[in-house]
């Protein structure tokens, strides 16, 4: 427990560009006294989003979208409202969904300019999709392949700070592109237990080599059948492996489904309704907590 009489402001210089450390900096400042200025802030829409509502409600806070984040302090705050924009990753997993299992879908209120980056990442693999408006349209049936880089050399998707490509977007991307025609390397700087779910996607029939643990080549297309019995290891890994159950021919049990409900609310009911055969099952009724059939 901390405690303090009075924050006071301060010039922060983040070692890394932290999302979570960014938004608890700001947060503080904003009653702070005096100003705060907080150099390789984090970027990312949903910091953007926290600012914009904190200026609604008061605050003072310059720099918006930018690193460099100057907050000066205030003595209140007050009541207002605001509207959570569109979970960009939720948003790429459930493109994934549709392009894994060849559906058509439509995403209402997706925010598709927080896309960009994500579009030219899925478009490696072949995939597409329209905007209509603040609405994301995925086609059906998409010939997915591999689209060479200059020379005809294999692409890298490469995680990246915003506004790059995300790296809790690797996973998604990375089964995707086990539909897909073509070899392709997934590179994740960032964290390097991005790719230790591979096992589990080998299992079920992909491709891959894990080359290092920043590193794996992926070489598609392959048939993914169902697994008896996987457990998902970390939020982005464990929706990924839904997915790929959800592509895949057979039965497959996910355990540790906690971890996708940390980062996806409601998961198997947005499924469901999209037509998945996806049944959540208490601990203690069966070995695994969930069953995918795709069939």
């Amino acid at each position: 427990k901390m405690r303090a009489e009075r924050l006071n402001g301060a010039d922060i210089l983040l070692a890394e560009a932290s999302v979570t450390a960014t938004e608890n900096a700001i947060m503080a400042a904003v009653l702070a006294h005096g100003t705060t200025t907080i150099r390789n802030a984090a970027s990312e829409p949903h910091v953007q989003n926290l600012c914009e509502m904190l200026n609604d409600l008061g605050a003072q806070i310059e720099g918006i979208g930018s690193n460099r984040l100057i907050i000066t302090g205030v003595e209140r705050l007050n009541g207002g409202s605001a509207r959570v924009g569109a979970d960009y990753i939720e948003v790429g997993s459930f493109i994934g969904a549709a392009v894994i299992t060849g559906g058509s879908l439509t995403i209402k209120h997706a925010d598709p300019q927080h896309l960009e980056m994500s579009a030219l990442a899925f478009g490696k693999l072949g995939v597409t999709w329209v905007t209509r408006g603040e609405d994301l349209v995925v086609p059906a049936q998409q010939p997915l392949s591999v689209v060479n880089d200059l020379g005809n050399r294999i692409p890298v998707i490469k995680a990246q700070p915003w506004p790059a490509f995300p790296s809790d977007l690797m996973s998604i991307a990375l089964v995707v592109a086990t539909q897909s025609a073509g070899a392709v390397l997934f590179h994740d700087w960032m964290y390097e237990s991005r790719f230790f779910f591979a096992d589990k996607l080998m299992r079920m029939g992909a491709r891959i080599t894990l080359c290092d643990p920043h590193r794996a080549l992926v070489q598609g297309p392959t048939a993914l059948r169902g697994s008896p019995n996987i457990t998902s290891p970390d939020i982005r890994a464990g929706m990924a492996l839904l997915l790929a159950a959800l592509g895949a021919k057979g039965e497959t049990r996910i355990a540790n489904i906690q971890q996708i409900d940390k980062g996806y609310t409601r998961v198997e009911e947005k499924l469901l309704a999209l037509g998945a055969n996806i049944v959540r099952i208490n601990v203690g009724e069966l070995p695994a907590d969930a069953t995918v059939d795709a069939r």
